[in-house]
């Protein structure tokens, strides 16, 4: 897994706090000046080896995560050596002399935990969230590999997970519109041999080229416990902590020693414009980026503000220009990216179908004149920093996001403590700083462009634009590469105590679901809540059904449009002053539409739930019907449909709904509508939608935080007064459930560096008894990164970076899907191995993976009930399928009492890899023609809209 740094407002919104807050008051005249002072609550203390250790105790669940983060990331590697960090990472999770191969994952799952790592350009950390009773587990786990795992580096496991980050760098990179963009841009802004000049998943010639003796070199320079900080936080007793500690990482020699790297901000001497066509791109994009300055320090901070005034909302000057009066693109965006030793800031506009990138980069100049025109106001700062309070709160309710921030603030600061200094920093920023920034680094300064366009439409991009010198990977046909270890037994590091076997857990946390109250308002609305009283925020959906469900099959997007313009301003608010008032707030309010539902989602301080409330009913029930607004909405939306045309993923899922549910369900079309049909749409469609299928007869409310139930329901009289109930009418389409024989499909991306696969059929509905048992059944197939066709394809073949199956219901009967993006070569071998695991499946698994699945399932819940957005989704599950308040347990019945013989009949009744359609979405030229000789009752090419493509042969 790759992380990115962000700007230091997104990175502390992101990363939660680890942190008490004092003044918690409620009252609405308590300032967020007052309400958001800190109280620092943790412990440091140090190793003899080096080994940072950082306490923080949170009892309000019983899990703990341990979150380990060492010194290293891409800017340690050298040129002709990249990708080593991020290669490293994934070395870690194959095995060491304790834990064998495939078995890090598998241990933390049976705990009912979870894990994962990342690497960036400035750190690689790795994690797990587990029960309290998993602790120790971990410590072993963690101990084993950054203490006792070298002997393992064997010639097949690192050639495997070669074959794995590869398959990742095709599809982040390769495989998709502008992947290779900030290649281009790093090789430009930074000079040759500089830490950031290079990618972190690295150059496929490096990754390929690396030897083990490169990896046992990095891991005695970089692993050592002197280059790494331990942050344990959640529920444990400290005495007990320590202990553990000290008797499984204490003993851990020091490695060589790291020098902290100084900052090496940069600058470029001249402009530098330079272009590719995109392979997958369907519209222009520009980059413009200006080299700045390292994080924490005073300039960076003024230009994440610099960032946010020139491109966020309806009054940022790059908006004003670009989207409103120029049209050439629905979305503006930038961002200041200040890092460990340097930072950049960055524009980046996706200009509408066809436009002239010379027109944008005019239009990004005029932006820049009307921002020095207009300036910054106080008001401007003051927004901004607005919404803080509230991402600060929301941190607290996650042990993860602590453990993170705590990390970061220790490795990059030097202090865990830094978020004091880090918020002060923030508050202090004013406009004059915006002001100087602007001036010191953007102004008439030069920078690095990039025109990705199309491919064949060159005269998209800038003047006097250089071509990029992108490599592309060559697609050639697979050749297994077998590498044999010589089996002798791994040597063993010496320990003063035995890590034979993992230590013994206690007994797992009983499940303990929340309560929940519930109420009918007068108008036919149902409510539903959880009082948390953790941190003083709320979290709120309004459910409305219909969606998508709801469209005209020739007018399909209304819905989805209708949930964009509601959001554009009211009956007495322009869009942007709406948009202020929710800022001002420090809230968020998000309207979207899924296949069934509209929804309205929520974050807020408790002391605005109120006000934040007048807003929702105002947005609900006053709407503004903005025409000038409308065009926009329309607008974006088809150049939206027209760019997913190029991503391959969005094809395949586009193209999988319409073989399934057929031309005759509403589920085979895509819920953003196609550009005929949006084109089609008027206002007065929307008018019409909203008249005739908003209504609390068919709505549901869920509030979940630091609000009781009488307050909850004082917030909601408006809408209880205001709005009038009416019948709504939920059509029911026919599912086209038919299948009777194995069909491939395959659609055409020519030059696709991995093959999409779904593979699948219309299976059954969540409110079917037999849905959870489905998915209980499914785990062990591919419900995880245990799964088997996930061991299979990634873990021992190496063609992809991940591999799944699953069941989706809702009141409509959902999919059976097996998928996976696979090395373009390894296209035929992944779909029948994919065939093979489905049907031997099916012939039962053993008592131990039944066991398996039954303590990843059940002792998971401990993680279950952590967050407001949890606790908000398990309402929402609740609501929508009319469930007992303890389903949960019921569930866990389910998963107890299964029997092998259980198992065994719900596979034989639920997979049938002869009746699947089994959909390949790749290069053609190179894959297709081997379809006809295997084993499928029909092998079809089809085009982008599941209309077959009549040709004999297609060109090998």
């Amino acid at each position: 897994m790759i992380t990115k740094k962000v700007s230091r407002i997104s990175l502390i919104a992101a990363f939660v706090v680890a942190f008490s807050f004092l003044s918690c008051d409620n009252k609405n005249e308590t300032s967020s000046e007052e309400s958001a002072k800190l109280s620092v609550a943790f412990e440091k203390y140090e190793l003899e080896n080096g080994l940072d250790v950082i306490l923080h105790q949170d009892k309000s669940d019983p899990i703990v995560s341990v979150a380990i983060q060492y010194g290293v990331g891409s800017n340690r590697e050298k040129t002709g050596r990249t990708g080593f960090a991020h290669l490293f990472e994934h070395m870690l999770f194959q095995e060491s002399e304790n834990v064998p191969q495939d078995q890090f994952f598998k241990m933390i799952q049976d705990a009912g935990g979870t894990l994962n790592g990342g690497t960036w350009k400035d750190g690689t950390i790795y994690y797990e969230i587990v029960p309290s009773n998993a602790l120790e587990t971990v410590m072993w786990l963690e101990s084993d590999r950054m203490g006792f795992l070298i002997n393992t580096v064997t010639e097949s496991a690192f050639y495997n997970q070669q074959e794995v980050v590869q398959n990742e760098k095709r599809q982040r990179v390769d495989n998709n519109p502008y992947g290779h963009t900030n290649w281009v841009l790093d090789k430009n802004i930074y000079p040759e041999g500089h830490p950031y000049n290079w990618q972190v998943i690295g150059e496929l010639v490096d990754l390929q080229n690396a030897t083990v003796e490169d990896v046992r070199e990095f891991y005695d320079k970089y692993y050592g416990p002197n280059n790494a900080t331990l942050v344990l936080a959640g529920d444990f007793e400290t005495a007990d902590a320590k202990a553990m500690i000290e008797k499984y990482f204490g003993e851990i020699k020091r490695r060589q020693e790291v020098p902290k790297l100084e900052p090496q901000p940069v600058t470029i001497s001249e402009t530098k414009r330079l272009y590719h066509e995109d392979n997958f791109a369907t519209a222009p994009q520009l980059n413009m980026v200006w080299p700045t300055v390292q994080q924490y320090t005073d300039d960076a901070y003024a230009l994440d503000f610099l960032a946010e005034i020139l491109s966020s909302g309806k009054k940022a000057p790059l908006y004003k220009v670009l989207v409103k009066d120029k049209e050439l693109t629905s979305r503006t965006s930038a961002y200041n990216n200040s890092q460990e030793i340097a930072g950049e800031f960055h524009i980046v506009i996706t200009a509408n179908d066809g436009k002239d990138l010379d027109e944008v980069e005019a239009g990004i100049m005029e932006g820049f004149k009307l921002f020095e025109t207009e300036g910054v106001t106080d008001r401007d700062v003051e927004r901004i920093k607005a919404g803080l309070e509230t991402s600060f709160y929301n941190g607290i309710s996650s042990v993860l996001g602590k453990s993170f921030q705590l990390a970061q603030y220790n490795v990059f600061a030097g202090d865990p403590g830094f978020i004091e200094t880090d918020i002060e920093n923030i508050k202090k920023v004013t406009k004059e700083d915006v002001i100087r920034v602007y001036n010191k680094y953007i102004k008439d300064k030069p920078f690095v462009m990039t025109s990705f366009v199309p491919k064949g439409q060159l005269e998209l991009i800038t003047e006097n634009s250089i071509v990029a010198p992108v490599v592309e990977e060559e697609i050639k046909e697979n050749v297994t590469k077998v590498i044999e270890d010589a089996e002798t037994e791994v040597a063993k590091t010496p320990s003063n105590i035995d890590r034979s076997t993992p230590p013994e857990q206690g007994p797992s946390p009983a499940l303990n679901v929340p309560s929940n109250w519930t109420a009918e308002l007068a108008n036919g609305i149902d409510v539903y809540g959880i009082e948390q009283n953790e941190i003083p925020t709320v979290n709120f959906s309004l459910v409305i059904e219909g969606g998508h469900l709801l469209d005209d099959m020739d007018k399909n997007g209304v819905a989805n449009l209708m949930t964009d313009i509601m959001m554009e301003g009211t009956a007495n608010k322009t869009p942007a002053q709406l948009e202020e008032e929710i800022e001002l707030l420090g809230a968020s309010i998000n309207m979207y539409t899924t296949r069934e539902s509209i929804v309205i989602r929520g974050n807020t301080l408790t002391r605005n739930f109120d006000k934040t409330m007048n807003l929702i009913e105002e947005i609900l029930l006053e709407p503004r019907w903005d025409e000038e607004e409308f065009g926009r909405i329309k607008t974006a939306t088809i150049n939206s449909i027209k760019r997913s045309d190029a991503n391959p993923n969005v094809v395949a899922n586009r193209v999988y709904n319409k073989l399934l549910y057929g031309e005759d369900h509403i589920f085979s079309y895509p819920t953003s509508g196609t550009v005929e049909s949006v084109n089609a749409i008027t206002i007065n469609d929307l008018k019409s939608f909203y008249d005739k299928n908003f209504s609390p007869s068919i709505s549901k409310f869920h509030v979940v935080g630091k609000i009781n139930k009488d307050d909850a329901l004082k917030s909601l009289k408006g809408l209880e007064e205001r709005w009038a109930s009416k019948e709504v009418e939920l059509p029911e389409y026919p599912i086209a459930n038919n299948r009777d024989k194995s069909s491939l499909y395959f659609v055409d991306i020519p030059s696709a560096k991995q093959s999409v696969i779904n593979i699948g059929y219309i299976a059954l509905p969540r409110t079917d008894k037999d849905f959870y048992p489905a998915e209980v059944m499914n785990y062990k197939l591919g419900g995880s990164f245990s799964g088997n066709v996930n061991l299979i394809l990634r873990e021992e073949k190496g063609y992809t970076y991940g591999a799944r199956t699953g069941f989706s219901g809702s009141k409509i009967p959902g999919t059976f899907t097996a998928s996976s993006s696979v090395r373009t070569n390894t296209t035929g071998e992944s779909v029948q191995i994919f065939k093979d695991q489905i049907a031997k499946y099916k012939e039962g698994i053993s008592e131990e993976d039944l066991e398996f699945t039954k303590n990843a399932l059940i002792k998971s819940n401990a993680r279950r009930f952590e967050t407001q957005g949890a606790l908000l989704g398990m309402l929402q599950e609740m609501s929508n399928y009319q469930l007992p308040p303890n389903y949960i347990e019921k569930e866990e019945e389910i998963i107890r009492n299964m029997t092998l013989e259980q198992h065994r009949e719900l596979a034989n009744k639920y997979l049938d890899e002869s009746k699947m359609a089994y959909l390949v979405v790749g290069d053609a030229e190179t894959q297709f023609n081997q379809f006809k000789n295997m084993d499928f009752d029909e092998v079809k090419l089809v085009d982008k809209n599941a209309e077959e493509i009549k040709l004999e042969e297609v060109k090998q």
